[in-house]
């Protein structure tokens, strides 16, 4: 038996030599293989970890797809944000808009940064080594090569130095050329005119039509912002970090052995799996903290706005408490992603800075304790030197796979802000193209209604207005008029009255192009040859000039031939010349909304009318401010330069300059005709006379009653 197992152990020790012979002969390939297939490995694994899994479409009710991941404009509930196949879908469409060519400013911002990356993964290799020559010539008691090693470790601190200092100023005019870029687009359909009344104006649709955002000026300003920032960032702290795991742990390698980075790789790659499955929702996060903030800043906007009313009202207690509100949503959300934030770097801090410490600790430690296959005995120092290069080179590797860890959270807020601004980008497209989500009201969802919000009328240019069978039709879907028709040749004017809400303002805003036709044919001049003036005006950021030209420009009224003294004959007309003098010329800025009352603002915008000489005008209760003789005034101007007035207004005193009236009787009827205002006049006297008569009937019956009491007791 003894026999036996001396011939076994033999065998064995025998087969065991031939096989480590064998190993070390082919040990140069089976390297290369392992190092191949790690390279490999980690851009497979980073691929497919960032790459997300695919999004799956909700069901709806009725069992269709929804097309969009966005909050419903009912429900309000922040959207869902993941690193999958919508957020890589978004993102693409919005690369397309930052980067348009190779040859653009962002790609070869994109060079020089790459560049700097590996200029700077180069320089660590470098060092690495470097650090490891230092400890050695210390051990072995080499001042001259020590002092010479000291020289070449402050050479290569320049380079070193202006590198980093390079990658962090490309990298802030990468954010800030993404930015531009990206407002730019932005701008140009925010703002955009169109050449048809179908097509821009989507700043006033987005608003007034679409219920999709609230708050597009938060999303223009910061969350462009915020989005541009990230993805500058995220190409250093992902690009940078895979280069580096991959030629620092190619490096590690070839001192250390593959095999021992092949054990460090599924122990590393294991405790990876169950950290990401960890990973709180961070892309979902910083889409709701955007939304809360954005809140939160309209809510102060309204009450900058409104802060008159609010003022007359006493409102400061429930404004303070709608304010502090919203304030409350945002720091709630805010205490409760630190705090996820908090256990999470806890968890992350141990597993890559210590736990996997310690994996690289054991792995520098394996030709101290152990002979590799193929490798000389070296001496003290040599060893010395290995161990330190090595253990750098593993710092810096852990680090590096540390920040690959780390840009999938920063992947996850950058998706929740490529969401913000796919929302943006996908409701101006959709607002362009007529297509609106709005809450509408209950009595548009069925019957007659539901029927006329599913039509499409037809706008053709023509000289009058003319309006054949069309419904007026509110954004939220209510019904004022189901079927309006009437005509008003240019040259007329048209007086428009009514209760409040029975449509009145909604038809002006078809005229202008605002709002969508859902049936009939609407034959109007186009949006151009319209001017609004409400009852209160806008006044814009500029100079007294600016009020009376808006929107043109200083160069336009030049081009047009109209000097500062034609606008001065102009301010004459409204009795509002002297304001030149008053306010210090024309080139003066105010806050015209503060410094103008009321009826000077109307005044300044019936002189804007008289500037622009369009073939139509709007008024919307836009002489209410004035006194009579300067209404008609005004009124009489306009009809000399042959502007066909609209006019909204309860006063009797503007019956006389109109030919037509437009009655609504508020349940959806109206009267179109002739306007005799001697007549219609005479008929409002006699109105009040017998209302007034009817007011005495009851004191009249009272007297009465005391005259019959007086008699009965006199005749007793």
């Amino acid at each position: 038996m003894a026999a036996f197992s001396k011939f076994s152990s033999s065998t064995w020790n025998q087969y065991a030599s031939r096989l480590s012979k064998a190993y070390v002969a082919r040990r140069p390939i089976v390297q290369r293989l392992l190092t191949i297939s790690f390279v490999l490995y980690v851009l497979g694994s980073t691929y497919h970890g960032l790459a997300g899994k695919p999004t799956k479409k909700p069901k709806t009710k009725e069992g269709g797809d929804k097309g969009s991941e966005q909050p419903s404009s009912s429900t309000g509930k922040p959207q869902r944000v993941a690193v999958d196949a919508l957020f890589y879908q978004r993102l693409s469409r919005i690369l397309r808009i930052l980067i348009p060519s190779i040859t653009s400013k962002e790609a070869l911002l994109l060079v020089s940064h790459s560049s700097l990356l590996i200029f700077r993964t180069a320089i660590s290799l470098y060092v690495a080594a470097l650090d490891g020559k230092i400890v050695a010539s210390l051990v072995r008691a080499q001042p001259r090569q020590f002092f010479w090693n000291i020289l070449r470790w402050l050479v290569v601190a320049a380079p070193a130095t202006l590198t980093n200092s390079m990658l962090t100023y490309v990298q802030s005019q990468l954010a800030i050329a993404y930015r531009s870029r990206l407002t730019e687009e932005v701008m140009k359909q925010y703002l955009h005119n169109g050449t048809q009344d179908a097509d821009g104006k989507i700043y006033y649709k987005l608003s007034n039509l679409d219920d999709r955002i609230k708050n597009p000026d938060q999303m223009i300003t910061n969350d462009i912002q915020r989005f541009s920032n990230h993805l500058a960032a995220i190409y250093s702290n992902l690009a940078k970090p895979v280069l580096d795991v991959i030629l620092y742990n190619y490096q590690l390698s070839q001192n250390v052995g593959a095999e021992g980075l092949v054990v460090l790789t599924l122990l590393v790659q294991s405790t990876a799996a169950l950290l990401r499955y960890m990973t709180p929702p961070f892309g979902m996060y910083a889409a709701l903290s955007a939304q809360l903030s954005g809140a939160l800043r309209h809510t102060h906007s309204r009450l900058s706005e409104f802060s008159e009313e609010v003022a007359f009202f006493g409102g400061e207690e429930i404004e303070k408490l709608l304010i502090e509100r919203e304030y409350a949503s945002v720091m709630k959300h805010e205490n409760q992603v630190l705090g996820r934030r908090w256990w999470f770097g806890c968890v992350e801090e141990g597993v890559i800075k210590w736990l996997w410490g310690s994996f690289g600790l054991v792995l520098c430690a394996i030709p101290v304790f152990f002979k590799l296959p193929g490798v000389s005995t070296i001496d003290l120092g040599s060893r010395t030197e290995g161990f330190v290069t090595n253990r750098r080179l593993l710092l810096s590797a852990s680090d590096a796979f540390g920040r690959v860890m780390y840009s999938y959270k920063d992947l996850s807020e950058l998706a929740g802000y490529t969401a913000r601004v796919s929302l943006l980008l996908d409701s101006m497209s959709d607002v362009q193209k007529g297509k609106f989500e709005k809450a509408l009201v209950s009595s548009a969802v069925t019957g007659e209604n539901a029927e006329i919000l599913k039509g499409r009328g037809q706008v053709i240019l023509s000289e009058d207005i003319q309006f054949e069978n069309v419904p007026i039709v509110t954004p939220n879907g209510d019904v004022l008029v189901k079927s309006l028709s009437f005509r008003v040749k240019h040259g007329q004017h048209l007086l428009i009255v009514g209760p409040n809400g029975c449509g009145k303002s909604s038809l002006f805003r078809i005229l202008g192009g605002l709002w969508p036709v859902y049936g009939g044919i609407v034959r109007k001049p186009p949006a151009s040859e319209f001017i609004l003036i409400p009852q209160r005006p806008y006044l814009s950021i500029g100079t007294l000039r600016d009020q009376v030209i808006y929107p043109h420009s200083k160069e336009d009224m030049e081009k047009r031939g109209i000097t500062d003294s034609d606008l001065l004959a102009i301010l004459s007309v409204v009795q509002m010349d002297h304001i030149v003098e008053r306010e210090g010329g024309w080139d003066v800025v105010r806050e015209w909304r503060d410094t103008l009352s009321g009826g000077d603002q109307q005044k300044i915008a019936w002189a804007r009318l008289f500037y622009h000489h369009p073939k139509y005008a709007v008024l919307d209760e836009a002489t209410s401010l004035v006194p009579p003789d300067m209404e008609g005034k005004m009124m009489e101007h306009a009809t000399r330069l042959g502007i066909t007035l609209l006019t909204v207004s309860h006063r009797p005193s503007l019956w006389k300059y109109h030919a037509l009236i437009l009655h609504y009787d508020g349940q959806g009827g109206y009267v179109f005709t002739k306007l005799d205002a001697e007549k219609r006049l005479a008929l409002q006297e006699e109105k009040q006379t017998l209302e007034t008569k009817l007011l005495e009937v009851p004191k009249m019956k009272a007297r009465l009653e005391e005259l019959r009491i007086l008699a009965e007791e006199r005749g007793r």
